[in-house]
């Protein structure tokens, strides 16, 4: 900027100069100082002292050419002739500070295009970062969906035969044995069935229908009494007959399923499990381990597990929770450590 400016107060100089020059030659025909609209100006002698001034600056700084000072600009030059007596010519404009708006513009875009530039790069770069485990995670959802889908027909025909065995006409040890791998097939099952949830969970279509829910809540008791045999756990059971839901059978069923394995995952040995069914409220109660309001409020939370030797993933309140969002259902859970869980819920009709 002050280079430019220079220019421009050198012609000013100049001008000055010659019109000073003029005026020491017919100092008799004129005399009076030279004056200009367009700057203000001043001579010094050699020893630097004022002879005579227009300037609205009283400190001049005599080792500068261009300088910047109170918002003026000015400019100093030493003549080759003593006009007047003049070693110092001093010029003076006003510093419109439009150089400094333009030169904040630059600054601005400049900063603009090297954002753009940095966005553009950083987005390359952390694809070319993230590949490498975007194609892992590729692969662990493929191994996922095969595994689920593989493993169906096994545990279903697990299921479906030992479920046709008469175990009641077997020796107690062969009994025993029966319902060991009855226990097994249908803890995989029911870790099958979340699985396939999560993975397809945005392409499954609700087929909501009038549901007779005292009848599907006495079904999956009876589906979960073999693993509750294994803890020697007993269910107390309160259901009121010809309950209906409008909801989707296999989600509504999901969610007592979940309800019920973890009730029996967290129960003690020979522990109890409540069930409550009213008009409008599922209640599952244990007498398990319990949890502290922090494990409560961290709850539905997805891989969430306060107790690891109990098996699982930490998927299946996670589930109860997007279904219960799904057909806004309330969830209320109440646990006290050492004494047991009660989830209860609500629906509207």
């Amino acid at each position: 900027m002050l280079q430019e400016k220079r220019v421009l107060m050198q012609n000013y100089s100049s001008e000055l100069i010659f019109r000073l020059k003029d005026l020491h030659i017919n100092f008799d025909k004129y005399k009076f100082y030279p004056r200009d609209e367009k700057f203000n100006s001043a001579i010094y002698d050699s020893d630097k002292k004022l002879i005579f001034s227009t300037l609205e600056s009283k400190k001049i700084d005599f080792n500068s050419e261009v300088y910047t000072s109170n918002s003026k600009l000015h400019f100093v030059e030493q003549p080759e002739s003593y006009y007047l007596g003049a070693k110092y010519v001093v010029l003076e404009i006003n510093d419109d500070l439009i150089w400094f708006e333009n030169l904040k513009k630059e600054i601005a875009s400049f900063i603009l295009l090297a954002f753009i530039f940095m966005v553009f790069l950083g987005y390359f770069l952390l694809r070319l970062f993230l590949k490498p485990m975007r194609d892992a995670l590729h692969l662990l959802d493929r191994f996922i969906k095969d595994t689920t889908h593989e493993l169906n027909t096994p545990v279903a025909a697990v299921i479906s035969n030992v479920e046709m065995i008469d175990i009641d006409s077997l020796d107690e040890k062969l009994a025993k044995k029966i319902k060991r791998i009855d226990t097994g097939a249908k803890t995989i099952s029911n870790i099958y069935e979340d699985l396939t949830y999560l993975t397809l969970n945005n392409k499954i279509i609700s087929q909501d229908e009038k549901l007779n829910l005292s009848k599907i809540v006495k079904q999956r008791i009876e589906y979960f009494k073999t693993l509750a045999d294994v803890k020697k756990i007993s269910f107390e059971t309160s259901i009121k007959e010809e309950v209906s839901i409008f909801c989707d059978n296999k989600k509504i069923s999901k969610v007592i399923d979940n309800l019920l394995s973890n009730a029996i995952k967290y129960n003690k040995i020979k522990g109890v499990i409540k069930v409550t069914l009213k008009e409008n409220s599922l209640i599952i109660e244990d007498s398990g381990k319990g949890m502290s309001q922090v494990q409560v409020e961290q709850l539905f939370q997805r891989y969430t597990r306060f107790d690891k030797s109990v098996g699982g993933f930490g998927i299946g309140l996670n589930i109860v929770s997007m279904i219960a969002k799904e057909y806004n259902f309330k969830i209320s859970v109440k646990s006290e450590l050492k004494v047991g869980t009660k989830m209860e819920i609500l629906w509207v009709n």
